[in-house]
């Protein structure tokens, strides 16, 4: 029995190890722009002119032809990455992205607006809503993570990959694939360079079968 379960367990840890070991290579391009380079697990892309997520409230419009790599993931998993860009025109942004369906989707990450980057979450359900936290000064990068836990997706950022805060928590439809990834969105501009580094998928065991087993222990000899 304990061999049994020490076999599970070595297993588990191998499982996990490669869902860490997510490619950039191997992922899939939705609006894939004109120029884009990955070099080790460093993505450079420069990003679509004239390209936004975005669904009708407070515009009126529904925009959805941003550039997106992604992979697709079912389940609970953390994924995370650090990105940068060279923001220039109003709502030049770059991140993260989950998205169950065009109606459907979460993008996080950094925003330029009024001169001044925004840490920024857009979640949509039909439609879309926003939300920022202004930053005082510009910053060469951040960390952006989320946390797909049933059906809430916790969104974090950090400066130095230890410190985390959470800006955001929302709801997100639960036991349904997801796609998750990095995008990039130029609704104003001509375009600009975003680069993202470190990206990394994390699979999280589903809470309630863990609840399940806790209480449906295997009794040992």
């Amino acid at each position: 029995m304990k061999r049994k379960k020490l076999f599970y367990a070595l297993l588990a840890g191998l499982l996990t190890q490669a869902s860490v070991a997510q490619t950039l290579e191997r992922m899939q391009w939705f609006n894939e722009p004109e120029q884009w380079e990955i070099i080790g697990n460093r993505l450079t892309m420069d990003i679509t002119p004239q390209t936004d997520y975005w669904r009708v409230s407070h515009y009126g419009f529904t925009v959805d032809d941003a550039p997106f790599l992604y992979t697709t993931r079912g389940g609970e998993f953390e994924v995370k990455v650090k990105i940068a860009g060279d923001y220039k025109t109003r709502f030049d942004q770059s991140g993260l992205m989950l998205r169950l369906d065009h109606e459907n989707y979460i993008k996080a990450g950094i925003e330029f607006v009024d001169g001044k980057y925004n840490l920024s979450v857009v979640v949509t359900h039909h439609t879309s809503d926003w939300s920022v936290i202004p930053l005082d000064k510009p910053v060469p990068f951040v960390w952006i993570k989320a946390v797909r836990r049933l059906d809430a997706v916790e969104i974090f950022y950090s400066f130095d990959d230890k410190n985390y805060v959470m800006m955001r928590n929302a709801w997100l439809q639960d036991n349904h694939p997801v796609m998750v990834g990095v995008m990039g969105a130029c609704p104003d501009g001509d375009g600009f360079q975003a680069h993202f580094e470190e990206f990394t998928i994390k699979h999280l065991p589903d809470a309630r079968r863990l609840q399940w087993l806790e209480k449906n222990k295997e009794t040992s000899e």
